[in-house]
């Protein structure tokens, strides 16, 4: 993990605090490579993201997720946020542990359009979903 003052981390913070959306979500940054191109993001459970008795989580969170991780790991080389322009989401098994952590990779980060993946794992390493996006490489 790089120190938490570094550029890239400063600026993933900052666009994470700026979005109301995100900050509903309850969405953190826990994690990220020296080089920018791997970026952890957190999303703790509660009762608002889950679905029927409360144990798991909603598809809709699950997505949101998977499309922020994918835009962060884009922003970094981009300078800012980025427009998503597709997202496709595969969910794997029911997620019920007590927060999600969401991977993203940089599959390629080309002049006007970037793509990424993302694996969402449980508390427990069990992954639970995945998705690609493909977003602008340029901030806006």
């Amino acid at each position: 993990m790089p120190p938490k003052n570094t550029e890239s981390w400063k600026l993933i913070e900052s666009v994470l605090s700026g979005a109301e959306a995100i900050i509903a979500l309850g969405i953190t940054l826990h994690d990220m490579s020296e080089d920018g191109e791997t970026i952890v993001l957190r999303m703790a459970k509660r009762h608002d993201l889950t679905r029927g008795d409360g144990t798991v989580y909603h598809g809709g969170p699950i997505a949101s997720l998977i499309d922020i991780a994918g835009d962060m790991v884009v922003a970094v080389r981009a300078g800012g946020g980025v427009p998503t322009i597709s997202l496709r989401v595969d969910y794997l098994r029911p997620s019920t542990g007590p927060y999600l952590l969401a991977t993203a990779r940089l599959r390629r980060g080309g002049r006007t359009i970037s793509v990424s993946d993302v694996d969402v794992h449980d508390d427990q390493g069990r992954l639970c979903a995945v998705g690609r996006g493909t977003y602008s490489s340029i901030a806006g």
